[in-house]
């Protein structure tokens, strides 16, 4: 079984055949994926320009999804690095059973299929804090209670930032920030967050600001939170960048903008940079084994992916009530289609 967008505001399941491993390839049978709520809604609605990356990608019939855990069925001939039976995550679609390259990377035992599911936003998250170059004690705000901006908390945490301030209009979701990740929390519109900044900073704004939205519109109010010199890090990647205004604030304060997208980390770390995304997200895995990362509260919805349909309808229509949305692609049985 495999999801697909058919057409705009169009979901199907489809019956896919998959060729049996490779020499060098793996055959594997999904355990659970992570729904990119906000990537993939914006593609189901082609809710993007026409002149972007968006337009190129985004093209139907698509196949949505790119944070997958399996488990190994078969071995292509001389494959030796995998072994039948092994659990392992792939940058892959929504899909019951696939091949991939034998070089997929393990996940440790004592995770949970759900929380592995994880490991790619988690990659993408942990890369944007990277870029902020958070220092020891700076004030960090992040804009959007998200999957991406709950992870940019806690991971800002980590970096070690002295006060995390999450912002959002949702209550349920800005709950779970002040639990797992958020210093303080502010359920306001972020055009009307600044003087809250102020008065919580005693006046310094932030160090860092996430923009963790993908909302063009939140751009510019965004920039008003951060200090005089500090950094604002684009981490939602918005399908209509026409409409991201620079304020005179980037001029007067001196901000400085830097974009995090998924594609800059080397695929494979040197001597130059060592975090790669498999690097990266072996961290996510030492993370969570070490109770330092909570990603499991940040689950709020295990559906069958013979739901999906219905389940992207709902994400159109009421966004705001999820969080993150993993297929338990056991509930489609064993038969191999």
């Amino acid at each position: 079984m495999t999801v697909v967008f058919t057409a705009r505001d169009q979901v199907a399941v489809e019956r896919r055949s998959v060729p049996e491993p490779a020499a060098g390839q793996v055959l594997v049978r999904a355990l659970a994926s992570l729904v990119s709520t906000g990537t993939e809604c914006i593609v189901l609605q082609s809710n993007f320009e026409p002149d972007t990356g968006w337009a190129s990608w985004g093209r139907f019939p698509f196949l949505p999804g790119y944070s997958m855990v399996g488990r190994v069925l078969a071995v292509g001939p001389g494959t030796s690095r995998l072994r039948v039976g092994q659990r392992v995550v792939a940058r892959r679609p929504h899909q019951q059973y696939f091949t991939a390259p034998d070089d997929l990377l393990e996940v440790p035992e004592g995770i949970s299929d759900r929380d592995a599911s994880w490991f790619a936003i988690a990659s993408i998250v942990q890369n944007a804090v990277r870029r902020a170059r958070i220092e020891m004690g700076e004030v960090v705000a992040v804009v959007g209670a998200g999957i991406l901006g709950q992870l940019a908390m806690q991971y800002s945490l980590l970096a070690g930032a002295s006060r995390v301030v999450g912002l959002d209009i949702a209550s349920s979701r800005l709950a779970l920030a002040g639990r797992y990740g958020a210093t303080d929390t502010l359920e306001v519109p972020v055009a009307e967050a600044e003087a809250a900044v102020r008065d919580l900073t005693a006046g310094r704004m932030a160090d860092v600001v996430f923009d963790a939205t993908g909302g063009a519109a939140v751009f510019g109010p965004a920039l008003r939170l951060c200090r005089r010199l500090g950094r604002f890090v684009l981490l939602g990647d918005t399908g209509h960048p026409s409409q991201q205004c620079l304020s005179h604030e980037v001029m007067r304060r001196g901000i400085t903008i830097t974009a995090a997208h998924d594609t800059h980390p080397p695929k494979e770390g040197n001597e130059y940079y060592f975090w790669s995304h498999r690097n990266m997200q072996s961290l996510f895995f030492r993370f969570v084994q070490q109770d330092r990362l909570r990603v499991a509260p940040l689950t709020t919805h295990v559906v069958s992916p013979l739901e999906a349909p219905h389940v992207y309808a709902d994400l159109l229509e009421r966004r705001g009530d999820y969080l993150g949305v993993v297929f338990d692609w056991g509930a489609c049985g064993g038969a191999q289609d």
